[in-house]
């Protein structure tokens, strides 16, 4: 979105007026458990994050200069929280849009003793837009958005040139976009993007081995949990596709 769009839609928005966008979700809220809504009530103050409160100090929220890892759309939370575990020399920050994962992606973080993890319950591209600094992250996830496979529903997926652009200035130099889907055709859309993206390039061919170094995917990193959504899809023949690339400038 450019910044005149955005300041039309705002401007609008102040005067009333109702403007559709293009969502790349569907709230599916279901209802919550009583263990997620337990979960909200105790450790959302110490571990959520609101949008309203504007841009976000990392060295002040986490109370250090570790790297900051941003991971959009967590689901429920379990493989977020297992690489904030993993990692604590690292900071993680997950964005997602449906309650009930919210809730329990803080319970398995209290019950996994993770004191590196804070959440938004939002829309990511408006806690870019707002909260998040310029060259500020390290590395951004993106991890089985969903495929909206149908064509039509196409200009519904995540991955589009002006999502990578936002995150383009969020990345610092250096820093990683790392994707990861289990639909081909997405797999094949988002390296159409990120191959007409300014500044970014394929890092695949210099981790890939020898044998496999022609392949513009990489393997699963070992930082990158396998889920158990993963596993069943690797019984039946499935395939998945991580991709990574780097903000060279």
């Amino acid at each position: 979105m450019t910044e005149q769009n955005h300041k039309s839609i705002e401007q609008a928005k102040a005067e009333g007026k109702y403007i559709r966008t293009v969502k790349s979700f569907v709230k599916r809220e279901g209802r919550l458990t009583k263990g997620q809504q337990a979960a909200l009530d105790t450790h959302w103050p110490a571990m959520g994050l609101e949008h309203k409160d504007g841009m976000i100090n990392f060295s002040e929220l986490f109370g250090n200069d570790n790297p900051v890892v941003l991971e959009v759309g967590f689901g429920m939370g379990a493989s977020l929280v297992e690489m904030a575990k993993n990692a604590p020399d690292k900071n993680f920050v997950g964005i997602e849009v449906h309650l009930p994962g919210v809730g329990a992606c803080l319970s398995a973080a209290h019950e996994a003793e993770v004191a590196n993890l804070k959440v938004f319950e939002h829309d990511a591209v408006e806690i870019l837009r707002d909260c998040i600094a310029d060259q500020s992250l390290d590395t951004v996830q993106l991890f089985f958005p969903d495929p909206w496979h149908k064509k039509r529903h196409h200009k519904r997926r995540i991955v589009q040139p002006d999502f990578v652009e936002n995150l383009r200035c969020k990345l610092k130099i250096g820093g990683v976009f790392h994707m990861a889907t289990d639909w081909e055709n997405y797999a094949e859309h988002m390296m159409e993007v990120m191959n007409n993206a300014p500044s970014f390039t394929n890092i695949a061919g210099d981790i890939n081995s020898e044998e496999n170094k022609s392949s513009v995917y990489v393997e699963r990193p070992e930082h990158r949990p396998l889920t158990k959504f993963e596993q069943r899809g690797h019984r039946l023949g499935h395939g998945v596709w991580d991709i990574m690339f780097k903000r060279v400038d």
